[in-house]
C-alpha cells in the first residue's frame, strides 16, 4: 500500500533545484545559477534526501555524482516541472498577436463554407500564430429528441470538445452565451439557363425533379411539409449527405433545390448556378455564434467570440 503524502511538505522549488544540480553535477555551479548559496543548496539537498529516501548526490573532489534513484527520477521531475509552468504561463494575459492557442469551431456544413473565408482571413490578420480546426456539425435524425435538433452540439460545448458553434437556434438555456450571425432564408437553386429560371409558378415547382440534402437519404425535408399543407407533393429524385455535393449535382443536372441563399450566393459563379425565391414565404433562421457562459471566462474564447461575430456578422458575398 503506497504511504500517504503530506504535500503541504514538499516546496516545489526542491524539484527545481534538483533539475539544476543534476544538470550541472555541481554544487557551486548550481548555487550560481539559482541564485544561492552553495550552504543553501546543501541545506536544501538535505531536506530532499529525506523526502526521498536516498542520497541522491554523491559527493566526489569534481563535484557529485547522481545516484541510480536520482537519474530515475530526472525525467519525472523535469516533466512536473514543465507541466506547472505550463499550468502557469497559461494564466498569463490572452495575447492574440503571440498566442499559438489552437481554438475549434464548429457548424453546419451550409454555414462553414458560406462563412469560414472571412473568418479565416480575420483570424490570420489579428493572431497569425493561431490555429482553428473546423468541425463539421449534424442534427440529430428525425426522432431524437423533440425540438432538440442540435443538443448533441451544445454537449460538446460543455464538454469542451467545441469552444464556439454557430447554429440555427432561435434560443439557448441560460448555461450559455448566444450572439447573432446573420438571417439565413433559402432559395431555389438551380443550374444557369434551367427552364424554371424565370419565377416558377408552384406547379411547375412541385412537379419538377428535386434534389434534397439529407445525411440519412430521408427523402423529406421542410418544403415537403409545407407542399403536404397546400395539398402538394414534389418528387425527390435525389439526396446528397452535405451542400457542397449538393451544388456539384445541381451545376450538372436538370434538378432544383431549395438552399441557404448565403450558400448560393458565395458559390453560384463558381458552380454556374443561378436562384430564385421560393414559391412559398418561409421565416427565416437565425444563425448564431454560441459558447458556454464559462468559456466566454477565457479571455481567449471572449477574443474568438469577438472575431466570429465581426467577421461572419458582416461578410456578404
Amino acid at each position: 500500500m503506497l504511504k500517504k503524502i503530506d504535500l503541504s511538505r514538499i516546496d516545489l522549488n526542491l524539484l527545481v533545484l534538483f533539475r539544476v544540480v543534476l544538470e550541472e553535477r555541481h554544487v557551486a555551479r548550481a548555487a550560481a545559477r539559482l541564485s544561492l548559496t552553495p550552504s543553501a543548496v546543501s541545506h536544501a539537498l538535505g531536506r530532499l534526501r529525506l523526502l526521498l529516501n536516498d542520497p541522491l548526490f554523491l559527493r566526489t573532489p569534481k563535484g557529485v555524482v547522481p545516484t541510480a534513484r536520482a537519474l530515475e527520477l530526472g525525467e519525472p521531475v523535469a516533466e512536473i516541472i514543465a507541466r506547472v509552468e505550463q499550468l502557469i504561463g497559461s494564466a498569463a494575459p490572452f495575447d492574440p498577436v503571440k498566442s499559438s492557442r489552437r481554438f475549434t469551431i464548429g457548424a453546419p456544413d451550409a454555414v462553414l463554407v458560406s462563412t469560414t473565408v472571412p473568418l479565416l482571413r480575420s483570424i490570420a490578420t489579428a493572431a497569425p500564430h493561431i490555429d482553428i480546426g473546423l468541425i463539421h456539425l449534424m442534427p440529430a435524425p428525425r426522432g431524437g429528441a423533440l425540438g432538440e435538433p442540435w443538443h448533441q452540439s451544445l454537449d460538446m460545448l460543455e464538454t469542451r470538445e467545441l469552444d464556439i458553434a454557430m447554429l440555427p437556434l432561435p434560443a439557448v438555456s441560460s448555461r450559455f452565451e448566444a450572439r447573432r450571425l446573420y438571417e439565413e432564408e433559402f432559395v431555389l437553386a438551380m443550374r444557369r439557363g434551367h427552364p424554371l429560371a424565370t419565377a416558377p409558378p408552384r406547379a411547375a415547382f412541385s412537379q419538377s425533379q428535386h434534389l434534397l440534402v439529407s445525411l440519412s437519404g430521408e427523402p423529406r425535408g421542410f418544403v415537403d411539409e409545407m407542399l403536404a399543407k397546400r395539398g402538394l407533393e414534389r418528387r425527390i429524385a435525389l439526396t446528397v449527405p452535405n451542400f457542397m455535393m449538393a451544388l456539384v449535382q445541381l451545376s450538372g443536372s436538370d434538378l432544383i433545390a431549395a438552399l441557404p441563399r448565403r450558400l448560393v450566393e458565395h458559390h453560384a459563379g463558381r458552380f454556374g448556378l443561378v436562384f430564385v425565391e421560393l414559391p412559398f414565404a418561409r421565416k427565416p433562421d437565425t444563425i448564431r455564434a454560441i459558447a458556454t457562459k464559462a468559456a466566454m471566462r477565457d479571455a481567449g474564447i471572449a477574443w474568438l467570440m469577438q472575431i466570429v461575430v465581426g467577421s461572419v456578422g458582416t461578410a456578404r458575398p
